[in-house]
């Protein structure tokens, strides 16, 4: 679970970490970058070349015969020169209007060109500083976000779910190891991790111990365990939902500090059970289930107008109270009145946006 070098990783700078953490990249595709800067560099050659063959009377060429003026090729040839700084010196600006051309067209063109070009290869090498700025911003920053060790199908369908919810991007960390896994992760603007999670200093990384709730979701149930009791120890206050293929495991789960345990297997299995003779009842399940369409089941607070009442006169459907952190079915005793405080469990119409 933890060891004592365990900490070297999280106390590692942001440059350390630049292949460990990955930032959400610009919605801009690296290609459609450099292909814009170029077309720009191009743009700049045309305007030098323009300029230059409108005033070509102003050059002089030292290999060509007295009174020869310059062609397009001699302008292209040039601006080309000019603007890359090579400067062979063969074509020369001899008349003050062409100096003076050079000085105010000519030279700014030749900046902007080297920006333009030698600025995309400064872009890729400084990426890693960039990254590494980017880390250890988000480091300082990061609060109450959700961190889901495990990016399979149970973590992507807990990161939509969360992003169902209104949560943002930004706010979830994903923790795996697969790179197939955090690219696809990456790809939803999520911050990514490498590592396991069964070791402390990658959930300290993934700021495990400032986070509000963290999701087991690993495909094995050791696995799950392991990550369930560092997570924990990292984090006493924090909402831990873990995932587990077999009901025998449930009870190590919670003893490993699991809030709430999701059984995956007999959940499908009831499911499947079901659906053999009441079709549509699974139906219902997963609309309920899925939070940006048709139905879903919501949790909201209680209205001032709303205390006192019975939860069942009220328009929406309710299905329970939680309170205090305790959640009593809309048929038990202790909802037969709602109080001030408490939290209504519902279902409430999604409308697709």
């Amino acid at each position: 679970m933890s060891s004592s070098g365990d900490e070297g990783l999280a106390g590692q700078p942001g440059h350390a970490l630049v292949g460990v953490v990955r930032m959400p990249a610009s919605g801009i595709s690296p290609i459609r970058t450099i292909v814009r800067r170029l077309l720009f560099a191009l743009l700049a050659l045309v305007v030098a070349v323009v300029v230059v063959y409108l005033d070509r009377g102003g050059y002089r060429d030292a290999n060509a015969v007295p009174g020869h003026s310059l062609s397009v090729l001699d302008c292209l040839y040039y601006s080309t020169v000019s603007l890359t700084a090579i400067g062979y010196g063969d074509i020369v600006p001899v008349t003050e209007a062409a100096r003076l051309v050079n000085v105010l067209v000519i030279t700014p063109l030749r900046v902007l060109f080297l920006i333009l070009l030698v600025g995309t290869t400064l872009e890729l090498l400084t990426e890693r500083s960039r990254q590494s700025f980017k880390i250890q911003r988000w480091r300082s920053k990061v609060r109450d976000h959700v961190v889901v060790v495990g990016y399979g199908t149970k973590g992507r369908a807990a990161v939509s779910a969360l992003l169902g919810e209104g949560v943002e991007p930004g706010q979830i960390v994903v923790v795996d190891m697969a790179k197939p896994a955090l690219e696809a992760a990456s790809a939803r603007e999520l911050v990514t991790v490498t590592g396991s999670g069964t070791r402390s200093d990658v959930l300290r990384v993934a700021g495990v111990p400032k986070a509000r709730a963290v999701v087991v979701a690993t495909n094995r149930d050791d696995t799950a365990v392991l990550v369930t009791l560092t997570a924990r120890e990292l984090a006493p206050k924090a909402h831990i939902v873990s995932s587990v293929r077999e009901a025998e495991n449930e009870h190590l789960l919670r003893q490993s500090g699991a809030d709430q345990v999701v059984v995956s297997s007999e959940t499908a299995g009831r499911l499947l059970g079901m659906a053999t003779s009441t079709p549509s009842v699974v139906a219902m399940v997963e609309d309920l289930l899925t939070p940006d369409v048709g139905l879903a089941i919501a949790e909201r607070d209680v209205e001032d107008g709303e205390v006192g009442g019975s939860p069942r006169h009220l328009s929406d459907i309710v299905l329970g109270v939680v309170r205090n952190g305790v959640l009593y079915r809309v048929d038990a005793p202790e909802a037969d009145a709602i109080e001030t405080g408490d939290r209504l469990l519902y279902v409430k119409k999604v409308t697709p946006a």
